[in-house]
């Protein structure tokens, strides 16, 4: 089998019994790493940093942390304290906020008047959050960026299976050996 040290220098063909004794000498372990080569590949290496490493190149990254409300001059006001709803529940989980107003035709020709309308949404943020970026104009729109404050991030507690378990989300109620049902079994 062809060995590679430790170092990554070639130390050429040896017997098996002989890689793995200089592999013990060097204080590591010895890794088949092209099991299809001709002759086989071992490297010299500590296989456990080695496995370590590569989870780490293979882990998930992490979401992003920006999150986009999107919001239009004449949205609603109940449609306007869902999304502010939306804010929290985005800021309680540590994520940042950018508010967007998508703005046509002729309700470009007044954006300081949707900018202060956004400036009064972010102001009913003020108890959970800080504005990193004020209202500016940003495309077709209006933009502007809050994040929490530090002191109000929940982290969520996780279910019995693993999974993060959201605040917003009622209790589902038990149904444990209910037979006063009336469907068949």
């Amino acid at each position: 089998m062809r060995v590679i040290g430790d170092n990554g220098d070639q130390l050429g063909i040896m017997d098996p019994r002989d890689a793995f004794d200089l592999a013990r000498e060097r204080g590591f372990d010895l890794v088949e790493v092209a099991p299809d080569a001709k002759p086989p590949v071992c490297k010299i290496m500590d296989y456990g940093r080695f496995k370590y490493e590569e989870s780490k190149r293979n882990a998930p990254k992490p979401k992003s942390e920006l999150k986009t409300i999107t919001l239009r001059p004449k949205t609603g006001e109940h449609d306007l304290e869902t999304k502010l709803n939306q804010a929290r529940r985005f800021l309680y989980r540590g994520d940042k906020v950018r508010f967007e107003v998508r703005m046509k035709g002729r309700e470009k020709s007044r954006p300081e008047m949707w900018a202060a309308q956004l400036n009064e949404l972010i102001q009913k943020l003020s108890d959970i959050s800080t504005v990193t970026q004020r209202p500016q104009p940003d495309g077709k729109g209006i933009a502007a960026i809050v994040e929490p404050l530090k002191h109000i991030i929940k982290k969520p507690t996780p279910k019995a299976d693993g999974t993060p378990e959201d605040e917003d989300e009622p209790d589902e109620p038990d149904d444990d050996d209910d037979d006063d049902d009336d469907t068949p079994a």
